[in-house]
C-alpha cells in the first residue's frame, strides 16, 4: 500500500510540473518514463510506474487551465477554453474561470467514474457499429460546425487553411508537431492581439462565491459523455468535443468553462475504459502505460479508477491554492511582457522541440490563428488541423 501512495505522490508532483509549464505535456514525460523504465524496474514493479503516470496525467488535466487562463499558453488538450478564460481575466475573474474548469473537472470525474460499468458494457458495441463509417462520422461533425457558425464563410476558409496545414505538418518528419501547430494557432496568435490592443490585466477578484446557474450544470453531463465518447473516434480530442457539445446541449459562458475542464479530464480516464474494452488508447500517456503493463483487467481497472477519485480529489485543491497565488500577483505584472516572454518561451520550445521547421509551423499557425479573431467565426474551426488529416486517413 505505501508503494502505491508514493507512486500517487510522485504522479501528482511531475502532474504539477506539466500542468504549470507551457509546452511541458504529459505524453513528453511518460515517454521519457518508458525509455528509462529498465533502470525504475530495478527499483519498483510496472505497475506502480502506470500508477505514477496516471497520477500524473489526472492531476495535469485539473492545473494546464491555470497557464491557458493566466499566461494565454494553452495546453493542446485546453486550446478552447483560452477565449473564454482570458474574457474572465480581464474582467478581473480569472480565479473564478479556473475555478470552473476545476469544478468542471472533478464533477465530471466523479459522474464518468460512476458511468464506467455502463461504459465497459456498450463501448464494444458501439465500436464495431461505426468503425466502418468513422471517415463518414466525422466529415457529418465538421458539417454541423460550419454550418452552427454565424460567419460561415470564414468559418470553412479557417477550416480548409488550418486543415491542409495539419495536412502537411501531420505527415513531415517534424518531431512533435503538435506544439508548434496549437500553440501558433490558440496561443500565439491570441497573445500577439492582446500586445496589439495594449491590454492590461486589472486586479483580480478572489472571492468564495460564483454565480453558476442550474442551467450551466448541464455542462456536467455534457463533458461526462462528450469526454467519454472521445475514446471512440480518433482524431477528437476535448476541443472539438467541447465544440459539439456547445451545440447538442447549447452551452454557453461559465458553463463553457465547466464543460472545457471535464471533458479535459474524463478524455484522459475513460482511455482506461478504451482500452480495457476495444484495445484502443486513444492517450499518448495510457499508450505508454500500455507498454509497461501490457494488459488492463478488471482489477487493474478498479484499481486505476480508484486513484483517479484519489488524485482528483487532491488536485482539486492545489489548483485553487496555485490559481489563487497567480490571481493576486499577475494584475501587478505589465501583461505586455507576460505576453512576450510567453511568445518567446513558445517560440524557444519550437525550437528544441521540433528544430527550424517548428518555428515556420508556429509562424504559419499563428498566422492562421488570428483569422478567426478578426473575422468573428468560431476559433474552434481551427480544429480542422486535427480533423481533416483524420478524415483524409479514413477515407483514402
Amino acid at each position: 500500500m505505501i508503494e502505491y501512495l508514493i507512486g500517487i505522490l510522485i504522479g501528482i508532483l511531475f502532474g504539477i510540473i506539466t500542468g504549470l509549464t507551457p509546452g511541458v505535456h504529459i505524453n513528453l514525460v511518460s515517454v521519457m518514463l518508458l525509455s528509462i523504465s529498465s533502470i525504475l524496474l530495478e527499483w519498483t514493479s510496472p505497475l506502480i510506474i502506470a500508477v505514477i503516470i496516471i497520477s500524473m496525467g489526472v492531476t495535469h488535466t485539473f492545473l494546464d487551465s491555470i497557464p491557458s487562463v493566466f499566461l494565454g499558453a494553452p495546453d493542446p488538450d485546453m486550446v478552447m477554453a483560452v477565449l473564454p478564460g482570458h474574457k474572465l481575466l480581464f474582467e478581473g475573474k480569472g480565479w473564478d474561470a479556473v475555478r470552473l474548469t476545476v469544478i468542471g473537472s472533478l464533477l465530471c470525474l466523479i459522474f464518468a467514474i460512476v458511468l464506467m460499468p455502463l461504459f465497459a458494457f456498450i463501448f464494444p458495441i458501439i465500436y464495431s457499429i461505426i468503425k466502418p463509417i468513422l471517415g463518414w462520422l466525422l466529415i457529418i461533425i465538421v458539417f454541423i460546425m460550419l454550418f452552427k457558425d454565424s460567419n460561415k464563410k470564414w468559418a470553412v476558409l479557417v477550416f480548409i487553411f488550418s486543415g491542409i496545414l495539419g495536412l502537411i505538418v501531420l505527415r513531415s518528419e517534424i518531431s512533435q508537431p503538435l506544439f508548434p501547430l496549437l500553440s501558433g494557432m490558440f496561443g500565439v496568435s491570441a497573445l500577439l492581439l492582446s500586445l496589439s490592443n495594449s491590454v492590461k490585466v486589472p486586479l483580480q477578484k478572489v472571492e468564495e462565491t460564483i454565480d453558476v446557474s442550474g442551467r450551466d450544470f448541464l455542462a456536467i453531463i455534457g463533458g461526462a459523455i462528450s469526454g467519454s465518447f472521445v475514446a471512440l473516434f480518433p482524431g477528437l480530442g476535448a476541443a472539438q468535443a467541447a465544440a459539439l457539445s456547445t451545440i447538442v446541449f447549447k452551452i454557453k459562458e461559465y458553463a463553457y468553462l465547466i464543460l472545457v475542464g471535464g471533458i479535459n479530464t474524463v478524455n484522459f480516464v475513460i482511455a482506461l475504459v478504451s482500452v480495457y474494452t476495444i484495445e484502443k488508447a486513444r492517450n499518448g500517456a495510457i499508450a505508454v502505460v500500455m507498454e509497461i503493463i501490457s494488459v488492463i483487467d478488471i482489477t487493474r481497472l478498479v484499481l486505476f479508477a480508484a486513484i483517479t477519485l484519489i488524485v482528483g480529489g487532491v488536485a482539486t485543491i492545489l489548483a485553487l491554492k496555485i490559481a489563487k497565488i497567480f490571481a493576486k500577483i499577475v494584475g501587478k505584472i505589465n501583461y505586455m511582457y507576460i505576453s512576450l516572454f510567453i511568445i518567446g518561451f513558445i517560440t524557444f520550445l519550437s525550437l528544441i522541440l521540433s528544430g527550424w521547421i517548428g518555428l515556420i509551423v508556429l509562424v504559419i499557425s499563428t498566422a492562421v490563428g488570428v483569422i478567426p479573431q478578426l473575422s468573428g467565426c468560431c476559433r474552434s474551426n481551427a480544429m480542422g488541423c486535427l480533423l481533416l488529416p483524420v478524415i483524409v486517413f479514413y477515407l483514402l
